[in-house]
């Protein structure tokens, strides 16, 4: 896996804190293939943003009486300080109202799609609210979902079977609003001829079979059914209007978010180009060039969008690359002490927010967790008891410990340097042989985005050598033979970089404090270099414990 990758993660719309089952479901995978790339020293560009123009915005700002603006450019900014007390690290982090290159980008593709004759404006009915003097798009509407029957169902999508909907599909809607039972009206919108790109979505879906099952056989399985035109516009003042202004049926209209979220995407691209002193335009190359591989990391709700929607407008604009690959989670639910396994949920407060963890708790061991409980291939469940168990006996007790017991016997018996190899036994050929072939084991995987079972290898090679440590018993051999015991801390010490390495896509924050406590600068540390020996006399830093051991508090609720 070479060349030039655009790595995006799905907009959160700026409307709520975050919790660790956004963390979960694309970030934190996403950050962790983006930190691998790059110790790769390939060439990256890591985008994201908030969706700002989406309903929830709206019906936040509604709620606490201020203008979805104000309520946008809040949220993102808890929102950047969430990623960065995480150790997510974008090239950009902005959002769809933030700037005009968004405005500007999204309406260039809905014109395009206009003057490729792939959408059609129609008069249509619509559910309007009488009390509130207004047509109720997407998640304006709650109901019973017509596939399933499942209660609570949005506008736009069925959480509970994943179908697209349409407002006016759902079984006895009613308007978030004003909680009235509205009526039927016609209005004019805008629409996206998706059954046109059917044949070529499915041939282009088919040619990705490394694609995770979930994503591939749900998109496979949407294609098997009808695709209705979708309408892309909205009668809404919140938004990226129409840009048809000789057209009356286009006053009062804004693109649909859904049509205009994953052009952020794009539209951050150019905004990041321009502000590292280039030109908006050079995006082309992170979005044009077919050397360019884009990945769109996603929740399983976005699925639909992304691999079946999203790709189609690309298609129909004619210009853009397809995505190489959409990595998607599955949800993560959540376990109280004491209660049944839930879904995590922003209104109920059934979440543990990141703001409040970080609070109280390093962020690596939320990063570790969030990756071994990682929901890959289904749903799997978040338990704080469980977070700290792992973190005490696995983080601290194996690769915590391991690292420590070494650098401070170095640091107490080699006067703080790294000793010299000598002599090799069998065994420390085999620790050594291990270690070395550790970076391509870790990396093989990472490729296929199986994040879980790489940190479970470095996991292993943490544990197989506190085994070697504890065989050789340095603290014996001091006493005898001083020589052979630097032998086995130069070979506990070369482990210890290579760990470092291994470990930094997953726990940055452990893997910089084990750097600088081999004094190993930034070529060291690069994933070509992982089991390159330390320079033997090298000067080591202060021994510094990577974790600490987590208590529980007595409540995690709310």
């Amino acid at each position: 896996m070479t060349g030039r990758f655009t790595v995006t993660a799905a907009l959160p719309y700026s409307n709520g804190r975050l919790h660790v089952g956004h963390m979960a479901g694309c970030y934190l995978p996403a950050d962790t293939f983006v930190r691998y790339l790059r110790s790769r020293g390939e060439e990256v560009a890591f985008i994201c943003g908030s969706d700002d123009y989406g309903v929830p915005v709206s019906l936040t700002a509604r709620k606490e009486g201020r203008t979805p603006r104000e309520v946008a450019d809040f949220y993102r900014a808890e929102q950047k300080r969430d990623f960065d007390g995480l150790g997510i690290e974008f090239d950009i982090y902005s959002g769809t109202s933030a700037t005009e290159l968004h405005t500007e980008r999204s309406q260039q593709i809905f014109l395009s799609l206009l003057e490729n004759g792939f959408l059609e404006k129609r008069s249509c009915e619509q559910l309007y609210d009488p009390e509130a003097q207004m047509f109720l798009p997407d998640r304006y509407v709650e109901g019973i979902c017509p596939f399933c029957d499942t209660g609570g169902a949005r506008g736009d999508q069925c959480e509970a079977c994943g179908k697209l909907l349409e407002p006016r599909l759902l079984i006895r809607p009613l308007s978030v609003i004003t909680g009235a039972e509205p009526e039927m009206r016609r209005t004019v919108h805008w629409h996206f001829k998706l059954s046109e790109f059917k044949d070529r979505l499915r041939e282009w879906i088919e040619s990705h079979d490394e694609w995770r099952p979930m994503v591939r056989n749900f998109s496979l399985g949407l294609l098997e059914q009808d695709l209705p035109a979708r309408a892309i516009t909205r009668d809404l003042q919140w938004g990226v209007p129409v840009p048809l202004p000789d057209d009356p049926d286009a006053e009062g209209k804004v693109l649909y978010v859904w049509f205009d979220a994953p052009i952020g995407y794009v539209s951050f691209t150019a905004q990041w180009c321009r502000e590292q002193g280039g030109e908006a335009e050079d995006y082309t190359r992170w979005w044009k060039d077919p050397d360019s591989k884009i990945i769109h990391f996603i929740g399983e709700d976005n699925v639909v969008f992304h691999a079946v929607v999203w790709p189609a407008v690309l298609m129909g604009e004619g210009t853009f690359q397809l995505p190489d690959n959409i990595p998607a989670n599955c949800f993560l639910n959540i376990q109280f002490p004491g209660k049944e396994e839930e879904k995590m949920s922003t209104s109920r407060g059934t979440a543990i927010w990141i703001k409040d963890y970080l609070e109280r708790y390093q962020p690596d061991p939320l990063r570790y967790y969030l990756t071994m409980v990682a929901p890959e291939r289904q749903r799997t469940a978040f338990n704080f008891e469980d977070l700290a168990r792992r973190n005490n006996e696995e983080l601290v007790a194996a690769l915590g410990n391991f690292v420590h017991r070494n650098m401070t016997f170095a640091d107490r018996y080699f006067d703080g340097r790294a000793p010299r190899r000598g002599d090799l036994s069998q065994q420390d050929k085999e620790q050594l042989d291990m270690i070395a072939g550790l970076p391509q084991k870790v990396g093989c995987l990472m490729e296929d985005y199986r994040f879980k079972d790489a940190l479970h290898e470095v996991m292993a090679a943490a544990r197989l050598s506190n085994k070697y440590f504890d065989h050789r018993q340095p603290w014996a051999l001091r006493k005898v033979d001083m020589e052979t015991c630097g032998s086995v801390i130069n070979v506990c010490l070369n482990t210890v970089k290579t760990l470092a390495v291994v470990m930094a896509p997953f726990l940055p924050f452990a893997a910089r404090k084990a750097a600088a406590m081999l004094r190993a600068g930034e070529d060291e540390m690069r994933w070509s270099a992982a089991a390159e020996p330390l320079p033997e006399g090298r000067e080591l830093g202060e021994p510094e414990i990577l974790f600490e051991k987590m208590e529980l508090p007595e409540q995690q609720e709310g």
